[in-house]
């Protein structure tokens, strides 16, 4: 009994009602997203400006950087990334798990696909002035494929390791999206509604072992190397992605003359940020969600004890 006098939740229903609140909340936020910067003409010059700031940038080091790491996405690259999670899944015996983790990637793709070609149109509200800036791109496929390859490993592996698979990972995977900003292949809007749509789906999927009865608690002892090298640089490029983010975004989108040419720059280095600090940002989220949840736990078979072994 509690102080209270109520019986508390049991740790697998608190969990899964975290999780659930969790995917609810991110597919909200991810309507917001839409709505704001894609179904509005604020939102929509805003984003043209970034890629045409991106177009004004002299070197295009950071495009030619970008390219290099989004070529590395592929197919195979994709093909060779769900393998791992299902040998990792295979080797541990954990059947649900690996479905869970494979289940993050394949229906966040799915979903990702559908959204962007059928359901979530992109219309000129604006007199676009080039075609291009009229092609839907949201959300984003490639950080779809990151940030659920990232979030399949962080389920799949065992808790002792979890920290070590998202340092491994967590940085690469979590500048994707700034990756594609930078070399004119998305929106910001795009890698933003991708890494939600990947929360609300991992929290989806979790959600259901816990309801199934496969997670516990784990009494963990403190880690301060998985505090200075995993959770410190996220906690970093989160605050400083998405503080510096909304500076620029109101500077470029509201406060600046719509013909000054410092705009489309600042609207360019506000995206590029903004893209970083949103995917570190939901990788902290699921870590904290799952902050002492162990996902190990085999399901219990079901007993058939006779009513006098129970006591009735």
């Amino acid at each position: 009994m509690c102080p209270h006098g109520k019986d508390e939740k049991p740790f697998g229903t608190r969990v899964r009602g975290r999780l659930e609140a969790a995917a609810a909340g991110a597919a909200l936020l991810l309507a917001g997203v839409y709505g704001a910067f894609v179904r509005t003409a604020t939102g929509q010059r805003w984003e043209n400006a970034v890629l045409a700031g991106r177009r004004e940038d002299e070197t295009l080091a950071a495009a030619r950087a970008a390219n290099g790491v989004l070529d590395h996405i592929t197919l195979s690259s994709l093909g060779a990334a769900v393998a791992v999670l299902l040998l990792i899944g295979l080797a541990r015996r954990r059947s649900a798990l690996t479905v869970a983790a494979v289940g993050t990637v394949g229906v966040s793709l799915l979903l990702a696909e559908v959204l962007k070609r059928y359901v979530l149109p992109r219309p000129d509200l604006v007199n676009a002035p080039e075609r291009r800036l009229l092609g839907n791109s949201f959300p984003s496929g490639h950080t779809t494929i990151a940030m659920s390859v990232l979030f399949g490993l962080t389920l799949v592996v065992p808790y002792r390791w979890r920290g070590v698979a998202v340092g491994v990972c967590a940085l690469w995977a979590t500048f994707v999206g700034a990756y594609t900003v930078a070399a004119g292949w998305h929106r910001p809007s795009d890698t933003i509604g991708a890494d939600l749509l990947v929360l609300a789906v991992a929290c989806a999927l979790t959600a259901l072992l816990a309801r199934s009865g496969r997670v516990r608690p784990v009494a963990d002892r403190p880690r301060p190397l998985r505090a200075l090298f995993v959770i410190a640089p996220l906690c970093g490029v989160a605050l400083a992605g998405l503080g510096c983010g909304t500076v620029l975004l109101v500077d470029s989108m509201f406060r600046l003359p719509p013909g000054d040419p410092a705009v489309p720059r600042l609207a360019y280095a506000g995206g590029h940020v903004l893209a970083a600090g949103a995917s570190a940002a939901v990788t902290l989220v699921l870590l904290a969600l799952l902050h002492r949840v162990d996902l190990d736990r085999p399901r219990e078979p079901a007993t058939h004890e006779s009513p006098h072994k129970r006591g009735l």
